[in-house]
């Protein structure tokens, strides 16, 4: 006597139909939901950017800031300057690990940060120094890459300290051009009790120096030492430029790195004072 296998149920185009109507409503909650956070990401880090850097005379600065090309990896990269009591000038830039609307906040507060702490330490090694402890004391999971420069408009010094982050280019009028080879520290808010050393340049005659975080300088393919020689060709071809025209053409590097990350640039053009060479490899 032979068994009858059960009929099995076939669903009806009723069903199928249903089945993918739910499936693409959730598609698009989840792709509306990631676009906002996105959008939200991308305000506030330009909102937290500054809308313009300080100027003097013989130093002119300017920035370009460019989001990453894959929606949730936005949200670290800033570059900020700002006028200290005792008239010098402080620019930083740096590079929050991470990304997303909590890396993006994160960078507000090291930019705060370092602004207040500027206020009551002209040493940039000092100033990196608090802002480091500062950063450990808030209890975040997150880290930050940082270089931080102080101008003294009187002495012509320009004094330097880094946190992690990949060293500036300069290129001068009389064609000599390098890296910074200056002895930096740890990224922000990793070790209690950092000490970071302190680099100062006199500035003289022509030249352009560059800050760049590793969106700039780094892709898939492209190590970080190919990526800042390139800085370091637009730099020479270009040393005359006005520095906006520079941070917008340096910026355009990262296309070259096929980046996924976010990317910014900081150019400072000094027309009173070449870096005299203390602390470039000439």
């Amino acid at each position: 006597m032979s068994r009858r296998r059960p009929a099995s149920h076939h669903p009806s185009a009723d069903d199928l139909l249903t089945e993918l109507g739910r499936l693409t409503a959730k598609a698009l909650e989840q792709a509306e939901l990631q676009q906002v956070r996105v959008e939200l990401a991308e305000a506030l880090q330009r909102e937290l950017l500054p809308s313009a850097l300080p100027q003097l005379p013989g130093l002119r600065a300017a920035a370009c800031y460019a989001p990453a090309r894959h929606g949730l990896s936005i949200g670290g990269d800033w570059y900020d300057g700002f006028r200290l009591p005792d008239g010098s000038v402080a620019f930083s830039l740096g590079d929050v690990q991470g990304h997303d609307v909590e890396a993006a906040a994160f960078m507000g507060q090291v930019r705060v940060g370092l602004r207040a702490v500027a206020t009551m330490a002209a040493d940039p090694g000092e100033v990196l120094d608090r802002a480091n402890d500062l950063l450990i004391s808030l209890g975040s999971r997150l880290f930050a890459t940082c270089s931080f420069l102080r101008y003294d408009p009187g002495s012509r010094d320009l004094a330097h300290a880094r946190a992690g982050h990949v060293p500036p280019v300069w290129a001068n009028a009389d064609g000599r051009w390098g890296h910074c080879t200056d002895e930096g520290g740890p990224p922000l808010g990793v070790l209690p009790g950092e000490k970071y050393p302190v680099t100062h340049h006199r500035l003289a005659g022509s030249g352009v120096l560059a800050l760049v975080t590793d969106g700039v300088i780094e892709g898939p393919a492209f190590p970080i030492e190919a990526g800042l020689d390139r800085v370091a060709a637009v730099l020479r071809s270009r040393v005359t430029a006005e520095p906006d025209e520079l941070a917008t053409e340096l910026l355009r590097v990262a296309d070259l790195t096929g980046h996924t990350d976010d990317a910014a640039v900081l150019v400072l053009r000094h027309d009173d004072g070449p870096l005299d060479g203390q602390g470039h490899d000439d």
